[in-house]
């Protein structure tokens, strides 16, 4: 805005030259018509006063803020504000951020070239990818390996988060299919880096492995990976990912820890729809969730089948116990089954494995840790034991000292032996 200095020496003095008002506004970079508004108040409004009690944060609060960013801690503003709101506090944000910014000095810095972000019509495309949140795992003491999928609708900017263990073909699968479902329909586009699990890279040339082309033509959607080290191309996913850390997985980490994954993923839902969600978005200026009821009839529509991505490969049952080999431990089935090849299936992140023959279930277990020892259902080994009793020999019964015969003196006694003609067959003796 002009200062009042600028305003005199500037507009006035080009008014008094004869200037028209869009030609003064052209000049000065500002609409005709605030310029118009500017020449009939005599100037521009004054600068904006903040009353000095806005700005102060009281000891008490300032106390609470130096408590919630001392390191390691790594809170933004907006997660400051949000905890002591819920405290009581009845300040302002941007008391707060200019008391974060005393104690902590500013976050971000400028950018060293310039960006310019990328336009995407309603249900054009959508982003995914994986964020390694291991550390943080190990921290809440619920997994050493923990990853989050986020998923987000380019022009809606509705974003999705859920939290799984692996990054293979199987659960990415699965998070696309869980967004897609969230979301109501199928963009046409889903665009995400150089995944090693969805396809093969060549050079610039990137193609989608077959189960990936198949979950495409299921779903009518189109996989496209971006070019290597052109990560600024999905940034609309990644950026997200920034918030996460610094924001959702920190105040958990500050407030409390979730007990498993199920929690986690039954606590992110929730802070995105309060959080990012619910809230008008800085680049768009709308509320993600209510711009998505106008993208959803933009989207095809979803299958009427939904697209299996569990894990199901044939094993073959052992030919003498009745066990099959499945990551790393054997599990068992119906002794009926032995020498078979029977149909795997587990589901992702279900925990069980179901192991079917002819159609029948002849096995369920919960999966183990790999190098576990053999997992047994109690019916399948009591049946696996009588069976192999009934093919061999009883085992004898000791008798009692009542029952036993004595042993004759000459260990010869009591056997009715022909003796040998010797000569009949060795031959006569010379």
């Amino acid at each position: 805005m002009l200062t009042q200095e600028e305003y005199v020496h500037r507009v006035l003095e080009l008014q008094r030259q004869g200037w028209s008002i869009k030609e003064i506004a052209a000049e000065v970079d500002y609409h005709p018509a605030t310029v118009s508004k500017w020449l009939k108040a005599g100037g521009p409004p004054p600068k904006r006063a903040v009353n000095p009690s806005e700005r102060v944060v009281g000891a008490r609060w300032a106390a609470r803020i130096d408590e919630l960013i001392a390191p390691p801690s790594k809170l933004l503003s907006t997660s400051v504000f949000e905890i002591i709101s819920a405290e009581g506090y009845q300040g302002s944000y941007p008391s707060v951020v200019r008391q974060v910014r005393t104690r902590r000095g500013p976050r971000f810095r400028v950018a060293p070239q310039v960006s310019v972000p990328i336009e995407t019509g309603p249900a054009e495309e959508s982003q995914f990818d994986f964020s390694d949140c291991s550390e943080r795992g190990r921290q809440f003491e619920i997994a050493d390996t923990l990853w989050c999928f986020g998923a987000i609708l380019c022009w809606s900017r509705h974003l999705f988060w859920w939290f799984t263990t692996s990054v293979d073909k199987e659960h990415t699968m699965e998070g696309l299919v869980r967004h897609f479902e969230l979301i109501g329909g199928v963009p046409r586009v889903a665009r995400t880096d150089r995944m090693g699990a969805l396809g093969s890279s060549q050079g610039k040339r990137f193609s989608l492995h077959p189960p990936t082309l198949d979950f495409c033509s299921h779903h009518g959607v189109e996989i496209k990976a971006c070019q290597a080290k052109d990560a600024k191309r999905k940034g609309k996913i990644e950026r997200p990912f920034y918030g996460l850390e610094a924001s959702f997985l920190e105040e958990l980490a500050v407030l409390g820890p979730p007990g498993s994954i199920a929690e986690l993923n039954a606590l992110a839902p929730a802070w995105l729809a309060r959080r990012v969600n619910g809230r008008a978005h800085g680049t768009t200026g709308c509320v993600p969730a209510e711009r998505l009821e106008a993208e959803r009839q933009f989207l095809s529509p979803l299958p009427r089948r939904r697209y299996d991505t569990a894990y199901a490969e044939p094993r073959r049952v052992h030919l003498a116990v009745p066990l099959i080999h499945w990551k790393g431990v054997r599990y068992s089935v119906t002794p009926a089954c032995i020498g078979q090849k029977v149909a795997c299936r587990e589901e992702v992140d279900a925990g069980e494995l179901t192991i079917t023959w002819a159609g029948q279930d002849v096995g369920r277990h919960a999966i183990a840790v790999p190098g576990s020892p053999d997992v047994w259902d109690p019916e399948h080994r009591k049946a696996a034991e009588a069976a192999a009793l009934g093919r061999t020999r009883p085992a004898l019964r000791l008798l009692g000292p009542a029952e036993r015969t004595p042993r004759p003196a000459d260990p010869y006694a009591g056997y009715d032996v022909e003796v040998p003609d010797l000569e009949d067959r060795y031959g006569a003796l010379s």
